[in-house]
């Protein structure tokens, strides 16, 4: 028993963090909990039934029949003067009283003349655990003999309260956890792209991370742009095999393996060739994944360097003049066997030219679904070309954005996979 007399039970950490969980206290009336307390009322004969949660000191009416209140702060009593008290105490009995003011265990209780209590009976409120969150009861004036087929049918509308209440709480919990995951997932694969590109002398520089409508998960896509040495940079398109953590692994591996044999290699298939060596060594061929990978120096002239493809779409060059060409010849994926056939390609960028790099998100977005879709067709190759070719004098920025407002359209909004977009140019001279 607690100083002030009443059962212990009442201040049970456990109990009480299983009734704020409910999310209930303090909340307006709902019909799913009036439809029941309706019922306990008619099938007991009783004027007022009430669905209560017990916290450590008052007794809130989720639910009161009979009883003419609709602000929270009027549908509660103190702990102290409710018959609750007694069935928490009980640890998941019920409290059954047919003459309150004769029963030795309520006789001078204060709820009984303020209340007009003649017959109280009351089942218990569960949670999952077992914890009592409170009670649905039923208030007689007079006394009253309780019939079986009454405190059945209480108790089979006390389950049914304790259901409705447990679903919503493992409902929220879902929820919440579904959240949680999803901003984790959000929030590592932020942390594998680079969160600013560096800003190349005489180059202009851009790109964008598209994620799956309804993403949870981590996927592989990623994109880097940065200094190898001297005069040379890199930049590189990646897509690994694969969701989850794992994915993730290969593309940190990946990205910090290009990073340091950048500063060894110009050659972008030799790079390419070692991060195939690293994939096998260490993670044993248990994903793969596509790159297109360029290493480019500024000449007088724009840009000029080399790419090398590996399992990945071919990278698009549109001239300043609007003529589209892809670039690059196919390769072996990375990081399933040994001997990988990877070759480099010389390219040139003049001022108003620009180099697109892309994952397969934006060529494999599906149209959108409408009530008489057949198939739903991909945007596909020819379109993204179509659409860079379009692009007119929109710089680096402009060109990724544009891209992803026309994928974006096309699936309508949700794209089945995720899409990285990266956008070199030359800024044309004035």
């Amino acid at each position: 028993m607690r100083p002030d007399g009443l059962p212990a039970a009442l201040s049970d950490r456990r109990r009480l963090t299983a009734v704020d969980a409910t999310g209930l206290l303090d909340t307006g009336p709902e019909d799913a909990f009036e439809d029941l307390a309706q019922l306990a009322a008619s099938v007991t004969g009783c004027g007022r039934a009430f669905i209560t949660l017990v916290d450590e000191h008052r007794s809130f009416w989720k639910s009161c029949v009979g009883v003419d209140v609709q602000e929270a702060v009027e549908r509660q009593s103190p702990i102290g003067e409710s018959f609750c008290s007694f069935l928490v105490g009980l640890a998941g009995d019920a409290f059954v009283v047919e003459d309150a003011a004769a029963d030795p265990r309520t006789s001078g209780h204060p709820s009984i003349a303020r209340m007009k209590i003649g017959a109280w009976a009351g089942h218990p409120i569960l949670a999952p655990g077992g914890e009592v969150l409170g009670s649905t009861c039923v208030i007689d004036e007079n006394p009253h003999v309780w019939q079986p087929e009454e405190l059945a049918a209480l108790a089979t509308i006390a389950r049914a309260v304790s259901n409705e209440i447990n679903l919503r709480t493992s409902l929220t919990a879902v929820e919440d956890a579904l959240e949680t995951s999803s901003t984790l997932a959000r929030s590592l694969q932020d942390s594998l792209l680079p969160p600013v590109l560096q800003k190349v002398p005489g180059l202009e520089a851009a790109a964008s991370y598209l994620p799956a409508a309804g993403g949870s998960t981590v996927v592989g896509d990623f994109y880097d742009l940065f200094h190898a040495k001297g005069p040379w940079w890199c930049t590189v398109m990646g897509d690994v095999c694969g969701k989850g953590t794992e994915a993730a692994k290969v593309t940190a591996l990946a990205r910090y393996t290009l990073r340091a044999e950048a500063t060894q290699h110009l050659s972008p298939a030799a790079v390419l060739g070692n991060l195939n060596r690293a994939l096998i060594e260490q993670r044993k061929g248990e994903r793969f994944l596509t790159a297109v990978y360029a290493t480019f120096r500024s000449t007088s002239s724009g840009i000029a360097g080399r790419l090398c493809r590996a399992g990945h779409p071919p990278a698009l060059i549109r001239r300043a003049d609007g003529r589209v060409r892809d670039i690059g010849r196919s390769g072996s994926l990375l990081g399933v066997l040994a001997d990988v056939r990877l070759a480099d390609v010389t390219f040139r960028l003049a001022p108003g030219d620009a180099l697109l790099l892309y994952t397969d998100g934006a060529t494999e977005a599906r149209a959108r679904r409408t009530a008489s879709s057949g198939a739903r067709a991909q945007f596909g190759e020819d379109a993204l070309s179509a659409a860079l070719a379009g692009c007119g004098d929109l710089d680096a920025q402009g060109i990724v954005t544009h891209l992803g407002q026309l994928i974006a359209e096309h699936s309508g909004d949700w794209a089945s996979d995720d899409t990285a977009l990266l956008a070199l140019r030359v800024p044309p001279r004035p």
